[in-house]
């Protein structure tokens, strides 16, 4: 299983590869904070600003707060924000929250849109007809928030539905959770820099129940 150390390097090796290939915009690098012993945070400058920003309000006024804060450890070439947040006790893993957020306005992009369109780096992310939808994959393990089939430890939430959570068969690294965004949102560009992505063995155990597998799930790959 990654230990805080090794999520931190993961993450800034996947900041390191954003800025190399030319997929990221903005960029904030990961730290360690341990302050709240014996609970260790990995997170980001700006991540205080999370909580605030994501109170009942529209989507647009959600991104344009966190997107002005700086809150994300990327800003993708479309303004689609990036967050991962990892936090352990006693070298365990007890709580992530991995957000993808798009940008709810591509404005720039259709004031010139010839430019982007012969650009393979946008060819997935200028069509017209695409519908923008955030999503997060979260993991929690208390014993308190954990409700069976109601609300898996390890699940997904699409287009911030307060009851959507699709059963994760486990936790995420930071690179598994970077590959399933690059594969299924920036496939072009995912295609041609592909090998230069980070790649590692390690895994965080499976958390789903059994109950929980005999809904439609996601499996994390071992």
């Amino acid at each position: 299983m990654p230990s805080p150390n090794a999520t931190r390097t993961q993450i800034e090796e996947i900041v390191l590869y954003m800025m190399d290939t030319g997929l990221s915009d903005d960029q904030n690098f990961p730290h360690l904070d341990s302050r709240a012993s014996p609970l260790v945070r990995v997170s980001f400058p700006g991540a205080e600003y999370i909580g605030d920003a994501l109170r009942d309000r529209p989507y647009e006024e959600i991104y344009r707060d966190l997107a002005e804060s700086r809150a994300f450890n990327l800003k993708m070439l479309d303004g689609a924000l990036v967050q991962m947040t990892y936090q352990f006790v006693q070298g365990g893993l007890v709580e992530h929250r991995l957000a993808f957020l798009p940008s709810p306005s591509l404005a720039e992009f259709q004031n010139d849109p010839q430019v982007y369109f012969d650009d393979d780096l946008y060819a997935d992310i200028v069509a017209s007809s695409i519908v923008h939808v955030p999503m997060r994959f979260d993991y929690d393990a208390s014993e308190e928030i954990h409700r069976i089939l109601i609300h898996p430890k390890s699940h997904l939430t699409l287009g911030q539905y307060r009851n959507c959570r699709i059963p994760v068969s486990a936790p995420l690294t930071p690179l598994q959770f970077t590959d399933f965004i690059l594969r299924n949102f920036y496939h072009t560009a995912y295609q041609n820099f592909a090998a230069k992505l980070p790649v590692t063995s390690a895994r965080f155990p499976d958390s789903i129940l059994p109950a929980e597998r005999e809904l439609v799930h996601i499996v994390v790959p071992r």
